[in-house]
């Protein structure tokens, strides 16, 4: 076990996470309540104290490092592991928790910058977030929400479109520069393509389903990089290494701040899409209506009062 006086301060851990998970000393501000120029000192004295550098800056952000990735998920463990224990020391009564499941790139993208306004409007609700790189087994786990990925039919289980699958491809600026752009989809094999893989029964567009869907015929790239996390798929994006496929609106926040550049020419749209799930055989508690409700709104569907 480390001395503790080998241990950096569990501050600059939490801004590191923050930074990590945001990929932004800005927005990584803007969550924990301070200025930018304190979090990047608060970076800079934890690389100055480690001897490596964990982030990699760039146009208008950052990426991690192999140092950074390594510890971002030793540091999100451990803070989560930090969190339940204090959570169960504090015994609040009066704060009731609902357990959302879902994947990682709903929860990274989509969920997790949207959730400190639900913990704004309403904080005696906790929510709690449980994350699975495969498709969610809703019989194995014990949760209140599922917010799942595929067609919408889950034996025993109501189920309503939350977010439609629609993709296209994204890359950086300046691997779109180098390409001189991409006039016509046959064009982009031409580049790197990064490849996200599906466990079984997990059935998003992939690259060859993009070109039928354009009545385009597939040809694949002499070069490609295969990843198992979305999240590692677009940071080789935002690093240049090459060209990926961005689901709306998950990335729009990154292509709104010019981070990435999306090729709407070649968006398409199929029947899947992440589905609000919960149990026939559980009646939705008052927090969960609430969350419902919430959740429907940051959609755009109208709000329900009890279940899908």
């Amino acid at each position: 076990m480390l001395p503790n006086s080998e241990l950096p301060p569990l501050q600059s851990l939490v801004v590191f996470e923050a930074c990590a998970r945001l990929l932004s000393f800005t927005a990584a501000a803007r969550e924990l309540g301070t200025t930018q120029p304190a979090v990047s000192q608060q970076i800079r004295s934890l690389e100055a104290s480690l001897g490596v550098l964990l982030f990699e800056r760039i146009y208008r952000g950052v990426v991690l490092t192999n140092a950074g990735y390594v510890l971002l998920k030793t540091t999100q463990i451990s803070l989560r592991d930090l969190r339940d224990v204090l959570q169960k020391i504090k015994q609040k009564p009066k704060t009731q928790r609902i357990t959302v499941a879902t994947d990682f790139a709903f929860a990274a993208f989509w969920l997790m910058p949207r959730l400190p306004e639900f913990r704004r409007l309403h904080k005696d609700i906790d929510i709690r977030i449980q994350t699975s790189q495969s498709e969610v087994d809703l019989a194995s786990i014990e949760t209140d929400v599922a917010i799942l990925f595929g067609e919408g039919h889950y034996q025993g289980y109501l189920s309503q479109k939350l977010l439609p699958e629609v993709v296209y491809p994204v890359c950086s600026p300046k691997l779109l520069e180098e390409f001189s752009g991409f006039a016509l989809l046959a064009d982009l094999v031409t580049a790197p393509l990064l490849k996200l893989n599906a466990d079984m029964g997990q059935q998003w567009v992939d690259w060859e389903r993009l070109f039928q869907l354009n009545n385009a015929l597939w040809q694949p790239s002499d070069s490609v990089m295969e990843f198992d996390n979305y999240t590692l798929l677009v940071q080789a994006a935002i690093s240049g290494q090459g060209v990926g496929l961005g689901w709306s609106p998950l990335l729009d926040d990154y292509i709104e701040s010019g981070v990435l550049v999306s090729l709407p020419a070649f968006t398409v749209q199929s029947d899947n899409g992440y589905h609000i799930v919960l149990s026939k055989q559980r009646t939705p508690t008052e927090p969960v209506v609430v969350f419902l409700d919430w959740l429907n709104s940051q959609s755009g569907l109208p709000s329900q009062s009890s279940q899908p």
